[in-house]
């Protein structure tokens, strides 16, 4: 069986989280996706250092699939190079603002010039024609700057989430929007320019609740764990952990009255609707509350399962990881790195495609582990290969 993208070239010029996530899930369907970076590699393969080269968590997540080419286009000879690949790729990825870009020759005008049907996917921190489109920003700016900081928390503070939720986000946006301007080529041969920004991605994730404000229906606050639209919904302590449980839509809501034996519930008026028992979501919390405090975590799990009440224990990165719990073996593969003693539990892909080939995604490329045979696919001579590294521009 066939991959997908097989036969796809792409340049992943992307730093970081969101352009370099984009690439793995094109690498994940079939693509031959290419990580270009500088001889001394890019700051980002070094953030979360966990290997013995100094390799970061963040940067063997975001690029397995890949394979390593390191290039020094600052200068012409790069540049050069550079330019010779781009008339060979169909996709390029790139994560800096558009002044950036159009200093590095990776501006859109630039590549369709070299190659017309060329695809450019495009990552920013804000939106490229608007005031701030030249200011640099990481996944923090989205979660400040769309609101969702404040509702986070119990309201001392403003506060940022742990997982970089809006950067993930922007890259799963960028993957399904490149694999559009793929069909879109398909069918009249014309390139694309594919913009994605973090701040835009977290506002539509904030969408429901921005039309809350502009209606005048209601001004969120934060509310810690519990859900302000429906309830009980909320963060519990059991006798000896904790559990997560959530009860939307009226025929939960009936059932879990019933759990609880609470029947009068059912007929109260401050609870006839999801919004009013988010409304009134601290009353529900309460007898919520009581009844986890009697029961261990696995009862309150099995009890609320039997009633089809959506419920979860709360578990830590380790335990996560921790084969006792089994979701290692369901939800990761092994992967061996060269530079590290241990295998790392590498979750699998976030959506799989049954026409599509599921073997294992490789593992993150070391730098520049590719360098001589990638430059030798696209029709470098093997001096011209060795006159790249004499200079520095690239390293094998």
């Amino acid at each position: 069986m066939k991959s997908i993208l097989e036969g796809v070239r792409v340049l992943d010029f992307g730093r970081y989280i969101a352009a370099p996530l984009c690439g793995s899930m094109l690498a994940e369907l079939g693509a031959d996706v290419i990580r270009i970076e500088p001889p001394q590699g890019a700051d980002d393969r070094f953030l979360m250092a966990i290997t013995n080269g100094g390799e970061g968590a963040s940067f063997l997540h975001c690029n397995r699939g890949k394979r390593s080419l390191t290039l020094d286009t600052s200068q012409s000879v790069g540049r050069e190079a550079m330019n010779r690949l781009v008339a060979q790729a169909d996709v390029v990825l790139v994560s800096f603002p558009p002044a950036a870009l159009k200093k590095m020759g990776l501006d859109y005008a630039a590549l369709s010039a070299i190659k017309q049907d060329i695809i450019v996917t495009a990552v920013s921190a804000y939106d490229s024609t608007g005031p701030d489109a030249n200011r640099g920003g990481f996944d923090g700016v989205g979660q400040s700057m769309s609101g969702a900081m404040q509702l986070t928390g119990f309201g001392e503070r403003p506060t940022r989430s742990a997982v970089s939720y809006v950067d993930y986000a922007t890259g799963m946006s960028c993957a399904y929007a490149t694999l559009a301007a793929l069909i879109n080529r398909m069918k009249t041969g014309e390139g694309s320019l594919v913009e994605s920004s973090l701040l835009n991605t977290a506002m539509n994730m904030m969408a429901p609740i921005y039309m809350e404000e502009a209606t005048g229906t209601r001004s969120r606050t934060a509310t810690g764990n519990r859900s302000p639209i429906a309830g009980p919904s909320d963060l519990f302590a059991t006798s000896d952990g904790w559990v997560l449980i959530q009860v939307i839509g009226e025929g939960m809501f009936r059932r879990w009255a019933t759990l609880v034996d609470r029947p009068d519930l059912l007929g109260d008026p401050r609870f006839g609707t999801d919004q009013l028992r988010g409304d009134n979501g601290d009353v529900l919390s309460e007898i919520m509350a009581q009844w986890c405090s009697a029961r261990t975590t696995e009862q309150c799990l099995a009890e609320l399962d039997t009633a089809r009440v959506p419920a979860g224990k709360i578990l830590s990165p380790g335990q996560v990881i921790d084969p006792a719990n089994g979701l290692l073996e369901n939800y990761f593969e092994q992967v061996e790195y060269p530079q590290c003693d241990t295998p790392l539990p590498m979750p699998g892909v976030s959506a799989r495609v049954s026409t599509s080939d599921r073997a294992p995604t490789p593992r993150a490329p070391l730098l520049g582990e590719h360098s001589g045979e990638v430059l030798l696919e696209f029709g470098f001579t093997n001096d011209e290969v060795a006159e790249l590294v004499d200079a520095g521009i690239a390293s094998v």
